[in-house]
C-alpha cells in the first residue's frame, strides 16, 4: 500500500512540473488577481481553440441503476413542455438521486418497482463500488484518442456529492470511490497525447443539502448559498488543481456567491494556459469571467466570436441509460453534420460517453465514436487547427447545405449532404484564377468554372466513392482577404 501511495506521489509531482514547464510562456509572465477585471484578461490559449473535439465523461453512483425515461433532448422538451415536465420526466439518468423523488415521475415508478420504496441511493454505492474493480483506464483514453478527441473530461463529483478521488476534504464515509478514478484517467489520457479537463459540481450537492429539484425556481434555491459548504467546494477545487493540474475547469450549476473568482484566479495562477467554463455563474447573472459558454443539446445560429463548446450526449442523456438504443441516439451522419456546424460557428464539441458501472461503453456508443473518428481521418484538416470563416454556411443552387472553415491559408467547404449530380453552383463565391479545388480522400483536381459570383465545380464520380457523412472540398491559393 505505501509503494502504491509513493508511485502516485512521483507521478502527480511529474506530471506537475510537465504541464507547468510546458505552459506558454504568453502565459506564464501574469499572476490573477481575484476580481473579474484581472480574470478577464486571461485570453483562451491555441491549444483549445484548434481542439475543436473533448470528450466529456458521465459516469458514477447513478452509472448503477442507469436508468432513465426516453423523454427527449434536454433543450427541446424544455421549450416544448416547460421545467416542471422535464424534472418529472428527466431524460438525464445522472439525475437519478433527484428523480427517484418525484411521486408520479417516470424515474420514481421504476425505482419502486425495480428496488423498493426502502432502497435507497446511497445502497448503489457499494454496488459501484465493486463494479470499478476490472476498470481499465487506458483502455477509454486509447478509444478517444483513436476518435480524435484533444481533451477529455471527467465529473469528479455530481450533483449527488459522490467523489471520484480520494479527497483530503471528504463528504461523508463511504461516499468515495474506491479507486482515484480522477487520477489514474488524467494519466491515462496524458500519456495518449490529450489533456484532461475535470468537471465539477459546484451549485448542487445533495449530500450536502437533500434539496428536490422541480422546476427552474427550486433549481436556483438548490444552489447551495451555505458558507461551510463554500470552504468545502473551495478546498475541493484547489486540491483537484494542486493534485491533477486540469487543463480545464468545467463547473456545473453556478456556485456559492462571491467565491467563484477566488478558485478561478488560483488556477490560472497554477495553470496559465487552462480555460474556465460559464457554469460558475449560472445564467450570467453576476458577470464573471468565463473563457468558454457551454449551450446544452443546442446550436448555435451564426458565428459566435467569443469562443464556445457545444455540449451533449450520444442519446438523450449523459449518464448511462439502459434504455438507449440505436432509435433515439444521433447517427454517425447527424453527428459528424452536427460537428462540423460547430467548428464553423467558431464551437467546440464536448461529446459526452456514459459508461455501465463496471467502465463498459456500450456497442452503440462506440460505434457513433468510431464513425465520427473515421470521418475525420480523411476530413481532419478541415477541423482541427482550423479557425471560422467570413461566413460559417451556404446552401447550393441544387439544395446541398455547406459549412466552411479556414485552416493554413485553405478554404473548406464541407457538404453535408450527398451530391445527386456532379455539378454543384455555390452562389457569392468568388475565386482567383490560379485556385485548386481538390476532395479530401480524392487525388485529383477538380475543375471549377466562374461565371460572375456564381462558382460552377464539377465533382467527381459520386458512385465510385466510398459513401460519406460529409464531402470536404479543400479550396487553395486564396487570399487571404477572400
Amino acid at each position: 500500500m505505501f509503494k502504491y501511495f509513493v508511485r502516485l506521489l512521483v507521478v502527480a509531482v511529474s506530471l506537475s512540473v510537465f504541464w507547468s514547464m510546458t505552459a506558454s510562456v504568453t502565459f506564464a509572465n501574469r499572476t490573477y488577481k481575484p476580481i473579474t477585471e484581472s480574470l478577464s484578461k486571461h485570453e483562451v490559449p491555441d491549444w483549445f481553440l484548434d481542439a475543436k473535439l473533448g470528450i466529456f465523461v458521465h459516469w458514477g453512483v447513478y452509472s448503477v441503476p442507469g436508468w432513465a425515461p426516453l423523454t427527449g433532448e434536454f433543450s427541446k422538451v424544455v421549450a416544448e413542455r416547460g421545467w416542471e415536465y422535464w424534472f418529472l420526466h428527466n431524460s438525464y439518468a445522472e439525475w437519478y438521486y433527484n428523480s427517484m423523488k418525484l411521486e408520479g415521475g417516470d424515474t420514481y415508478n421504476y425505482h419502486r418497482a425495480t428496488y423498493g420504496e426502502n432502497f435507497t441511493y446511497e445502497d448503489f454505492i457499494p454496488r459501484f463500488n465493486a463494479a470499478i474493480t476490472n476498470w481499465n483506464p487506458q483502455k477509454w483514453a486509447k478509444l478517444f484518442s483513436r476518435v480524435g478527441a484533444r481533451y477529455v473530461v471527467l465529473t469528479t463529483k455530481h450533483h449527488d456529492g459522490f467523489l471520484l478521488w480520494p479527497s483530503k476534504t471528504a463528504s461523508q464515509p463511504g461516499r468515495v470511490a474506491a479507486r482515484d478514478i480522477v487520477g489514474e484517467l488524467t494519466q491515462a489520457v496524458r500519456q495518449e497525447g490529450m489533456r484532461m479537463g475535470l468537471y465539477y459540481s459546484g451549485g448542487i450537492d445533495w449530500s450536502k443539502q437533500d434539496t428536490i429539484v422541480t422546476d427552474f425556481n427550486t433549481l436556483l434555491a438548490a444552489i447551495n448559498q451555505d458558507k461551510a459548504y463554500a470552504e468545502y467546494a473551495n478546498a475541493h477545487w484547489r486540491e483537484l488543481i494542486d493534485r491533477y493540474q486540469p487543463s480545464i475547469l468545467w463547473n456545473d450549476l453556478g456556485y456559492p456567491a462571491g467565491e467563484a473568482n477566488k478558485i478561478i484566479a488560483y488556477f490560472y495562477n497554477h495553470v496559465p494556459d487552462g480555460v474556465v467554463n460559464d457554469r460558475f455563474d449560472l445564467g450570467g447573472q453576476f458577470g464573471l469571467h468565463y473563457d468558454f459558454s457551454t449551450p446544452e443539446y443546442s446550436q448555435l445560429q451564426q458565428i459566435e466570436p467569443k469562443k464556445w463548446e457545444a455540449t451533449r450526449g450520444l442519446g438523450y442523456s449523459f449518464g448511462y441509460n439502459q434504455n438507449d438504443t440505436d432509435l433515439n441516439m444521433i447517427s454517425v451522419d447527424e453527428l459528424v453534420d452536427l460537428f462540423v456546424d460547430v467548428v464553423s460557428k467558431n464551437g467546440n464539441l464536448l461529446l459526452n460517453v456514459g459508461p455501465s458501472a463496471d467502465g463498459s461503453i456500450s456497442k452503440p456508443q462506440v460505434e457513433r465514436l468510431l464513425g465520427l473518428g473515421k470521418w475525420l481521418d480523411i476530413n481532419g484538416e478541415a477541423i482541427f487547427g482550423s479557425r471560422y470563416w467570413i461566413r460559417s454556411e451556404d446552401v447550393t443552387s441544387e439544395g446541398l447545405q455547406v459549412r466552411y472553415t479556414t485552416n493554413k491559408g485553405n478554404l473548406y467547404a464541407v457538404l453535408l449532404d450527398t451530391p445527386t449530380s456532379r455539378r454543384i453552383t455555390i452562389q457569392g463565391l468568388v475565386l482567383p484564377r490560379n485556385t485548386t479545388i481538390t476532395m479530401l480522400g480524392v487525388r485529383c483536381q477538380l475543375r471549377w468554372e466562374q461565371y460572375g459570383q456564381n462558382l460552377f465545380i464539377t465533382l467527381p464520380d459520386m458512385s465510385r466513392l466510398k459513401k460519406s457523412p460529409a464531402y470536404t472540398l479543400r479550396i487553395s491559393n486564396i487570399p487571404d482577404a477572400l
